[in-house]
């Protein structure tokens, strides 16, 4: 499974620290997210969905 929040974040202008601050978790934690080392809890993922105006399912796409 791969994300799409680097793009998503990048389309929207939005910094790695603004959307940690918006979703109440670290930058670390975003940077992690995105070079798919951490997979996000269920409820930081729709924080994360919503922060970027999109639904779950457009944060993933399926991998390889």
């Amino acid at each position: 499974m791969e994300n799409q929040i680097r793009a998503l974040r990048k389309e929207r202008g939005i910094s790695q620290e603004d959307l940690a601050r918006r979703c109440g978790v670290s930058r670390q934690t975003i940077n992690a997210i995105e070079n798919n080392k951490y997979d996000p809890t269920l409820s930081l993922a729709f924080r994360l969905a919503r922060e970027l105006g999109v639904t779950v399912d457009g944060l993933f796409t399926p991998g390889e």
